[in-house]
């Protein structure tokens, strides 16, 4: 047996041993978290900030939604559970005048293609159509030029409305957006759709689904690595090199025979329970650098394997990603095997125990009803850490910050 060969047996060894042990009691109070983190993720922001909810035509977001339920349930789904969360939640307020934020409920991702895809060419017009009616029904807008809103940005490149990277680039942040807080999935640094202030927040994962596929804490970890997904987008990337930098093509050349790796296109029924079997959950990029995948592989206790060169992740400011997951560079996909291989027993049970922690999960999960502590939370945790508002929000008589004529020629259309 060789020394790698002898690792993993030991690793799966005590790994079954660890998954043996009794359950963590679920649903407690979050708790926080030791590791890098600042330390935020039982904070409660109630009493901290205050929301105003603008009531927006229903062709915005109700029609949308009638029009297709698909919404519900993809992975843009943030965007309409936030909307209902806010109606109810302690931190609304109906008087603008006490507010700290202005939330204007458009569905973006709402309009969709038969395939189930957000139509791009119609988001950017959806939001523009909105800020316009904000703007000329009530007198907040003008007083800051969006400085004190905040959007949903579900969007694969948030703000910048399209789903392949090279457009998304092309038409940037839609400007009447600029000063407004983008709360969004899509963070990479030093990229041109994701800017300054933006809170990152992980995608839509139907919790109620991944509960009905729990199984049984005792069962042994006996997976080493698992991933399933496209290697390939012979339809977008008929060459192979573009789609996901050729970090998932690299996989499957060097690892489609390692007996280490389960790897493969087909996505069994029985995904959710696989996941809970395996120790490393690969969380590659693919057009984007974000997937729901690393929702997942946190919910089931699988070490997250991001390969996603400067990726942002969600709340990285109360989740210590750090001490709970796994990065390989994108160069380093080669070497995967020996990365995974050497890691210390020591360190793979100090990873599996912080998942183990019920706030980390339920941070990333967008709860229906909320839960304490959950991604709703870490929102507002998020907007209240922006707080007071700083110089420069607040314009002077007849100061104008924004442009609305600038833009793509084809966003500019009414909608």
């Amino acid at each position: 047996m060789g020394p790698c060969a002898a690792a993993v047996v030991a690793i799966l060894l005590v790994a079954t041993c660890v998954a043996a042990a009794p359950p963590l009691q679920q649903h407690h109070k979050p708790g926080r978290i030791s590791g890098n983190a600042v330390g935020v993720l039982d904070d409660d922001p109630v009493g901290k900030l205050k929301v105003f909810v603008y009531e927006m035509p229903r062709k915005y977001n109700k029609m949308l939604l009638d029009k297709d339920s698909r919404c519900l349930h993809h992975m843009f789904a943030a965007e309409i559970f936030m909307h209902q969360f806010l109606l109810s939640s302690a931190v609304r307020t109906l008087d603008p005048e006490e507010a700290d934020w202005f939330y204007t409920p458009v569905y973006t991702t709402c309009d969709l293609t038969p395939q189930g895809f957000p139509l791009p060419f119609r988001a950017p017009r959806i939001m523009r159509s909105a800020i316009r009616y904000v703007a000329t029904t009530w007198p907040f807008w003008n007083r800051t030029d969006g400085a004190d809103h905040f959007f949903l940005t579900p969007h694969d490149f948030g703000a910048c409305f399209h789903y392949q990277e090279e457009r998304a680039m092309e038409r940037g942040i839609l400007p009447l957006l600029r000063r407004a807080t983008l709360v969004q999935t899509f963070g990479q640094r030093n990229h041109v759709c994701l800017q300054d202030g933006s809170i990152t927040v992980p995608p839509y994962a139907d919790p109620h689904k991944m509960q009905a596929h729990l199984i049984n804490p005792g069962t042994p970890r006996s997976i080493f690595v698992y991933f399933r997904g496209l290697f390939y987008d012979m339809g977008n990337d008929p060459e192979g090199g573009y789609y996901a930098r050729g970090a998932r093509a690299s996989v499957w050349e060097n690892f489609k025979d390692n007996p280490l790796f389960d790897i493969s296109t087909e996505h069994p029924s029985t995904y959710y329970e696989d996941m809970q079997r395996a120790i490393f959950c690969l969380c590659p990029l693919g057009w984007a650098p974000w997937s729901p995948r690393l929702v997942e592989a946190v919910v089931f206790g699988c070490i997250p394997v991001i390969i996603a060169d400067d990726i942002v992740l969600p709340f990285a400011d109360a989740i210590p990603w750090e001490d709970i997951s796994v990065f390989v560079a994108e160069r380093d996909v080669p070497r995967l095997d020996s990365i995974l291989t050497s890691i210390p027993l020591a360190d793979i049970l100090r990873r599996q125990r912080l998942l183990a922690r019920d706030s980390v999960k339920q941070a990333l999960l967008f709860h229906q009803p909320v839960r304490p502590g959950d991604a709703f939370h870490q929102v507002l945790n998020g907007l209240a850490r922006k707080l007071p508002h700083g110089e420069g929000v607040f314009l002077q008589p007849g100061e104008k910050a924004l442009d609305w004529d600038a833009g793509l020629e084809s966003d500019l259309k009414p909608w």
